[in-house]
């Protein structure tokens, strides 16, 4: 077994009591009275009072419909979801009806505005396929020379290291932004399982394989040959991530890391830093880290429920987590509900419907498929009965995006990294429309609640 990587430490730590008393003042210093952000009218998170989102910004990118406004009321409706103007629901109806992959047409769509013909997505296949192999020592010097102990964070220095591995990297032309969202999307895959590979020899102790797959795969078909042993895989499998990757794929303007996206755009850096902090936001539990808390928390049921077809049982337990009593005591039960979709996202009812079909194929997995549809069915009335309301929790994608990966046999290490791999089309597409000649520095204003004090000097402290 190998020798686990050692991180950097700093030559004197800090000591626990003065960390402690650190700890004091700063989180003193960081209160603020909740009911200012009343009296202030803040848009806490940009949402208004009813829950909408707060309008900061045009896009024609992607659109994501869960509610409307009548007579200055929030109306939930079912969930659409449109990329450049197409249905969701159809696109993937389209390219699975033709036996075809969809990421790459997706890719192309998001980021040209209108689906290709064959000619056109042919080459666009082709020019993602040669961008795909790493730059020389790469490999070596970005990924094995400083492993990481998260994935995400190891993506997002990749992201940063491609920087100086381009001749022309801060110039922000439309032309040389789309030359390097080319190039960022047909090397985040191997970023991401390479990253991964590298935790687990240098963290697990586990063999270091990394594979150099055959040109002309998809995007999907290239992830399972990289992560797969002996790069094997069946077609359904390499269609289930393909559905995944495009369902991930764009998501509006207003999520979290396409915003942190035009935010850092709006600055009119680099490529490489906007996508990066655009990466870095998904990984947080509360966006693209969703799918990860999932299946902790199915885990968790797991281990105390021990008749998976009991639902008294999983009532009991599903009540102990929404009255903060059990798994991580936060009173949420992840994958249900969604800031947007009130009634059902649909990214859930496509994802759900395949990995039906995928589950069917094994018994403990069609088992498991239905535990998790108990779930969610469960929890949402748990819901409506506390909160004392008729509408049920519409499952979210988060909620069957871990589970298809778990089928695939894909890591929980890599789950919140493929959704980066599927979202980044929609990153570099709204990036491109920081370029359009409408876009402003996004500065929004913070109110200062705290009074005026006078400067004491330090003798008189």
């Amino acid at each position: 077994m190998n020798t686990p990587f050692t991180p950097l430490r700093t030559a004197v730590p800090i000591s626990e009591d003065a960390l402690a008393r650190y700890t004091t003042m700063a989180g003193k210093a960081s209160e603020i009275d909740s009911s200012l952000y009343q009296v202030y009218d803040c848009k806490r998170g940009l949402r208004n009072a009813d829950g909408s989102g707060v309008l900061v910004g045009l896009t024609t990118v992607g659109a994501v419909v869960g509610y409307s406004i009548v007579d200055r009321e929030l109306v939930p409706v079912p969930g659409r979801l449109l990329y450049r103007g197409i249905e969701l629901h159809d696109l993937v109806k389209g390219f699975q009806s033709e036996k075809r992959f969809g990421f790459e047409e997706t890719i192309y769509l998001l980021l040209m505005g209108r689906l290709p013909n064959h000619a056109e997505m042919e080459e666009f296949f082709t020019n993602l396929d040669q961008l795909r192999p790493l730059p020389p020592h790469f490999k070596e010097e970005a990924i094995l020379g400083m492993p990481s102990p998260d994935v995400m964070n190891k993506l997002a220095r990749c992201i940063l290291a491609s920087y100086a591995f381009d001749e022309n990297p801060d110039e922000i032309s439309i032309q040389n932004v789309l030359r390097q969202s080319l190039g960022l999307i047909a090397r985040l895959p191997t970023y991401a399982v390479y990253g991964y590979q590298a935790k687990s020899h240098y963290y697990g102790g586990k063999s270091l394989h990394m594979r150099i797959p055959s040109p002309g795969l998809s995007t999907a078909e290239h992830i399972l040959c990289l992560l797969r042993p002996y790069g094997a895989y069946t077609r359904l499998e390499a269609e289930l991530l393909d559905l995944c990757l495009v369902i991930h794929a764009e998501h509006g303007g207003g999520n979290n890391s396409t915003f942190t996206t035009h935010v850092v755009s709006s600055t009119y850096t680099d490529t490489y830093s906007a996508i990066a902090a655009a990466c870095l936001s998904l990984k947080g539990p509360r966006h693209g880290g969703a799918n990860h808390q999932v299946m902790r928390m199915i885990d968790d049921i797991k281990a105390h429920v021990k008749d998976w077809t009991n639902e008294g049982e999983i009532a009991d337990y599903l009540g102990k987590i929404l009255d903060k009593e059990a798994f991580d005591r936060t009173g949420l039960i992840y994958g249900l509900g969604h800031a947007v979709y009130k009634i059902s996202d649909p990214r859930a009812e496509i994802l759900k419907e395949k990995a039906a079909q995928l589950a069917k194929e094994t018994p403990e997995n069609e088992e498991e498929f239905e535990f998790l549809n108990r779930i969610a069915r469960i929890g949402s009335e748990l819901y409506m009965e506390r909160h004392h309301t008729e509408r049920p929790l519409p499952t979210n994608v988060d909620f069957y995006s871990g589970f298809v990966y778990k089928m695939l046999g894909i890591p929980t290490d890599l789950f919140t990294p493929l959704f980066a791999v599927g979202r980044i089309p929609g990153w570099c597409a709204h990036r491109l429309e920081e370029f359009n000649g409408n876009s402003r520095i996004i500065r929004p204003a913070y109110k200062c609640v705290m009074k005026s004090v006078p400067y004491v000097p330090m003798d008189a402290r």
